[in-house]
């Protein structure tokens, strides 16, 4: 039995090529823009991100408002949206008026905001990113996670690659290490380039992060941030070299760790990372 409350009844839209060519938003690649117009697509994204109906849905670079009318749609209770491109004014403002108190645009550059304080918790962030600032994003609602009840987010594959990389594989650095201590992240499915106006060159992935109660393993970020930024800065190296910048003495602290001297950043598990950054606070 599904007690999920029943969706509203959605308006009658336009499609959203008519709703690009009538405003004129081709695509920019300044802005890294890639827009997503099978609304089949949208609505299985908005799906994924689960329950809608309470709290506050954040949505990234809405553009024309694709992945915004598969949200509201799928019963999202309140959209804020964040949108940088000036252009895409009129064309939300369309959707505002077809949800009349359920979306709100902010134009803005997402760096610059604190998504953390927007509306009323549970909150969630559902979002095609812009691939030129998914990165950069990702670190700083990670810096801020526990203001979150989920992440569902589209990546390049190959950043999804990496957010997903288990130890000893040629994808697993640093984000790896920061995204799996404090969620749980699981790839959803893919989408085609062909998928998108206009394609870009690569495959994207749409990630969950879940995030924990408490972080995988005790740690001070910072520190745990200065170890994984030295180990994998130098990750063909052993970390008795590539720690050098971080102690005097990298064998005396991988000793007190419990990590082989000769081990390669690659080669430890986020347990070994975090016991790296906890012996680094000792030391002073």
């Amino acid at each position: 039995m599904n007690d999920r409350p029943a969706a509203p009844a959605a308006p009658d839209l336009p499609p959203l090529r008519d709703v690009i060519a009538r405003h004129g938003l081709a695509a920019r690649r300044a802005l890294g823009q890639h827009f997503l117009l099978d609304l089949n697509l949208t609505r299985r994204i908005a799906r994924a991100a689960g329950d809608l109906s309470s709290g506050t849905t954040i949505e990234v670079g809405p553009g024309p408002g694709g992945l915004t009318r598969a949200l509201l749609e799928c019963g999202a209770r309140q959209v804020i949206a964040i949108e940088r491109d000036e252009r895409c004014r009129p064309a939300l403002a369309e959707l505002e008026a077809a949800f009349p108190g359920r979306l709100t645009t902010i134009f803005a550059d997402a760096l610059a905001e604190d998504v953390s304080r927007l509306g009323t918790a549970p909150r969630r962030i559902v979002a095609n990113l812009p691939y030129n600032v998914a990165t950069p994003l990702l670190i700083r609602w990670l810096e801020r996670i526990d203001a979150f009840a989920g992440l569902t987010l589209m990546f390049q594959k190959e950043v999804a690659d990496r957010l997903t990389a288990r130890p000893r594989t040629k994808d697993y650095g640093r984000l790896s290490v920061l995204t799996q201590w404090l969620t749980e992240p699981r790839r959803l499915f893919d989408i085609p380039a062909r998928a998108f106006t206009p394609p870009p060159k690569v495959t994207s992935t749409v990630v969950q992060l879940t995030p924990r109660s408490r972080p995988a393993h005790p740690a001070d970020r910072a520190a745990l941030e200065r170890v994984t930024a030295a180990a994998f800065g130098q990750r063909r190296k052993m970390l008795r070299q590539s720690l050098k910048s971080l102690a005097p003495d990298p064998s005396a602290l991988l000793a007190r760790a419990g990590v082989p001297e000769t081990a390669r950043a690659e080669e430890l598990d986020i347990a070994q990372f975090c016991a790296l950054a906890r012996a680094m606070v000792a030391d002073g």
